[in-house]
């Protein structure tokens, strides 16, 4: 049971999904109920149909979606939950469920957790990323009404995610530092299974170097709008002192007003590209310097495998568990920053050396099949 539908991979609980519907299809059978607010894309059924035996889709109306989000307001639960909770969709899941007798049930993210919580089969969650402190981390920065609809959320979150945890026979997250925000005292348990990244599509690529750094997501994503900001904002004019001529692309679908506005003689906001690999082959740095948000940040791992040196923050490499200066490139201020990008442009054998680290480090440890393959144990046990 799933959220959204996990394809085209432009999100990062698409792209944990269709990975692990596609590695758990070698051994398993797989029927795929999947929630949407969006127009299908055309070449979803197509490719999800290579791996599931059958693909139901259940379109989110906007005026339900208004309607559960004041009613979740009333309530308890929190807005996201509400967000994606429709009677009649669930009554077509329990058909579906009626119908196919599953041995197990998979849902990801506590926002489809109502759909399946209380069937008497195996089941299991996979919470991918603590939402209750991504969102306890956007409330200093946001305006004086959202910082109280953010604290709102936040606390409704923290006892959701501690409330659903008993309803399933097994939990699993991405990262060791979201399994210990978790608040259940029996948090010990929950699985870590990182995100991994397919190195058969993923590799180191020659191309004319257009760029000086590269940030790439899903730019309607507040901690990547949050990021881009710190780097414009706070890094990018003493670079600029630096070096004039400084280019830097924003590549990532849906890109806000806001980051559109940025777009400069040394800012390329590019939107949706049909292949990011380009993007990346064409950079000479990743820079990644995220001040909100949770979990694994995928973007890292996809830049790593195309051999790009990256540069990023404290905050996000906990869940990565790179080497700072042998695989990654830290930052935790401004001024960090400048100076690793400015010594990466200016010493291209010490480029070299940190893409070389990160490249080595991803190939031994985020493996999609290997990953996939302890989640295939636990459904087992």
């Amino acid at each position: 049971m799933l959220s959204r539908v996990p394809y085209p991979l432009i999100k990062g609980d698409k792209l944990r999904a269709y990975h692990h519907i596609k590695e758990l299809s070698k051994q398993n059978e797989i029927i795929l109920c999947a929630l949407t607010d969006e127009t299908v894309h055309p070449d979803a059924l197509r490719e999800l149909e290579k791996f599931c035996s059958k693909v139901y889709i259940f379109k989110l109306k906007c005026h339900k979606i208004i309607y559960n989000i004041i009613k979740s307001f009333l309530g308890k639960n929190p807005l996201q939950v509400g967000y994606f909770f429709d009677k009649k969709i669930r009554q077509a899941v329990d058909s579906v469920i009626k119908e196919t007798k599953p041995d197990h049930i998979f849902c990801q993210l506590i926002r489809a957790s109502e759909y399946v919580k209380n069937y008497n089969i195996p089941k299991t969650l996979d919470y991918q990323d603590v939402f209750s402190k991504g969102m306890e981390r956007r409330i200093s920065s946001a305006s004086f009404f959202m910082k109280v609809v953010f604290r709102l959320e936040y606390k409704r979150l923290l006892k959701y995610e501690e409330h659903i945890f008993d309803y399933f026979d097994n939990k699993l997250i991405i990262s060791k530092p979201d399994k210990d925000l978790i608040p259940h005292s029996n948090k010990e348990y929950i699985h870590v299974i990182p995100n991994g990244v397919d190195q058969t599509f993923f590799h180191p690529l020659q191309a004319e170097k257009k760029y000086d750094l590269i940030f790439s997501g899903n730019m309607a994503y507040p901690p990547n709008i949050n990021a881009v900001e710190y780097l414009v904002n706070s890094i990018l004019p003493a670079l600029i002192k630096q070096k004039p001529d400084i280019k830097i692309l924003i590549a990532g679908a849906h890109p806000s007003r806001k980051i559109r506005k940025m777009q400069s003689e040394n800012i390329f906001v590019s939107g949706w590209v049909e292949d990011i690999r380009l993007c990346y082959a064409q950079s000479r740095i990743f820079i990644a310097p995220m001040q909100i948000g949770t979990g694994l940040q995928n973007k890292l791992l996809e830049a790593m495998a195309m051999q790009l040196p990256c540069v990023s923050s404290i905050m996000a490499n906990k869940a990565l568990g790179a080497s700072d200066e042998n695989e990654i490139l830290l930052g935790n201020k401004p001024e960090d920053y400048i100076k690793h990008i400015l010594h990466l442009l200016e010493n291209e054998q010490y480029a070299e050396q940190i893409a070389l680290g990160g490249f080595n480090f991803v190939s031994h440890n985020y493996n999609w099949a290997k990953l996939t393959d302890k989640i295939n144990t636990i459904i087992r046990t």
